[in-house]
Formats: structure tokens, C-alpha cells, sequence
């Protein structure tokens, strides 16, 4: 039987695959029972390894055999197909190309269900090709009742945030300023420490305005950077 590239990758991901991590990591991305990471599957394969594969692999392997990839219930599996995409986008120059990468992408962010595979995918293809477009698709998502179609609507902010083009950031934050789950308050204030690394003041006004409102671990995120007297105004109220 003749062994296709995606057996081959899979053979590959499976060869590098640790016990000791295996165990470790449903704990670390918390897949045990009513975490939000439930049934997800690991092998243990560190990312350094996923890299080296798609080294490997990127030129070779076409967009319709990652997303069957992406599909794979092994979460090591759905993360080299991200950076499949991620790497595939990144490369080439044909625009239309890049459009069927970053659509068959949102079509399938069901299987983006952690946050590393979020925060290692979302603003390099959704936040670079909506970086200069029409950027409604990411107030939409933040307005969804799905935990990771939210925090790719923020995290792709990463993307404008390194081009000091804050205003999608901010507006995102506000939507999901008042957010229930840990991960999109992580991620919000993650965002505004972004912003604040490069623009202090804009970062500072914003928070001026709004860390009254905001859950606790939201404000401590964004306020990590700040000198220890800001940091501890901001959590005593007295901004």
C-alpha cells in the first residue's frame, strides 16, 4: 500500500511522541472532565519537533490534506496543521491563494479549540489579511457565544498592534471587556499589555477609563508591565 504525505507526517508527529509529556499536557490545556479542553488528545510532541516536520513538509503538502490534518482529534495533529496554514499563507505571493487559506480557516475554527492553537495561527492569517480590509468579520466573531471564534476575534489584533494600529484592539476589548471565561480575560488584557509596550499613554487612558469595569485577572494582565506603584493604584481603585 502506498503511504501518502499526510501518513507520512502523521508517522512522523507519532515517532516524536513523549509519555511523560502525553500525561503532562491534558492537564497543562486542561482537557479533563468540564474544563473547557474536554476529550482533547495529546501525544506528547513538543512544538520545536512539529517545526523541524514542517520544515519538511510545508512546500510539499496541499491545503485539502491539512484541513483533513486540522480535523485529527490528536491536538498535536491540529496544531501542525495550523502551521501548516500559517507557513503555507506566510510563503506565497497569490492573493487569491492567501483568500482560500484564510477562508478555509474561519470555515474551520471549530477545530481551533485551544489557545495555543489560537494564539499561534489567529494573527497571522486572519489578523495579516485583515490588516488592510474590511476588519467587520472580527466584531462579529467577538459577538459569538463560541469561546475560541471570541479570542481569535482579539488575538488576530496582534497583527495591527505590531503595525501601532490599536484601534481594532481597543474596540474588540470593549466588547469583551465584561467576559466570563479566564481565557478571553487573558487574552483582553494580554492585548492591552501589547498596545501598552508600545504606546504607553494610549494603553494607560484606555485603562483609566475602563479597569473599574474589568474582571480582576483582565486588569492584572494588562497592568503586568506597569511600575509597581501604577500596577498597585490600579488594583487598590485609586487611578
Amino acid at each position: 500500500m502506498n503511504i501518502t504525505l499526510l501518513d507520512q507526517i502523521k508517522e512522523d508527529l507519532l515517532s516524536k511522541a513523549n509519555t511523560e509529556k502525553a500525561e503532562f499536557f491534558p492537564k497543562f490545556f486542561k482537557a479533563g472532565p468540564v474544563e473547557y479542553a474536554e476529550g482533547d488528545t495529546f501525544i506528547g510532541v513538543t512544538v520545536p519537533h512539529i517545526r523541524q516536520i514542517i520544515k519538511t513538509y510545508c512546500k510539499y503538502i496541499s491545503l485539502e490534506e491539512i484541513l483533513i490534518l486540522l480535523k485529527n482529534p490528536i491536538h498535536e495533529f491540529r496544531l501542525t496543521a495550523l502551521l501548516l496554514l500559517v507557513e503555507q499563507f506566510s510563503k506565497t505571493k497569490d492573493i487569491k491563494h492567501k483568500e482560500v487559506i484564510v477562508k478555509s480557516y474561519l470555515n474551520n475554527l471549530d477545530y481551533v479549540n485551544n489557545w495555543d492553537l489560537v494564539d499561534s495561527s489567529a494573527y497571522k492569517i486572519v489578523g495579516a489579511w485583515l490588516f488592510t480590509r474590511d476588519r467587520s468579520l472580527l466584531y462579529k466573531l467577538s459577538e459569538e457565544n463560541h469561546l475560541w471564534k471570541q479570542r481569535v476575534s482579539i488575538i488576530s489584533t496582534l497583527y495591527f498592534i505590531k503595525k501601532d494600529d490599536y484601534f481594532t484592539t481597543l474596540e474588540i476589548a470593549k466588547k469583551l471587556l465584561n467576559h466570563p471565561h479566564d481565557l478571553i480575560q487573558k487574552a483582553v488584557g494580554w492585548m492591552l499589555r501589547e498596545v501598552g509596550n508600545r504606546n504607553y499613554d494610549i494603553e494607560y487612558d484606555f485603562l483609566k477609563m475602563y479597569y473599574k469595569q474589568m474582571p480582576r485577572t483582565m486588569l492584572r494582565y494588562a497592568i503586568e508591565k506597569f511600575d509597581n506603584s501604577i500596577r498597585q493604584q490600579f488594583l487598590k481603585g485609586e487611578i
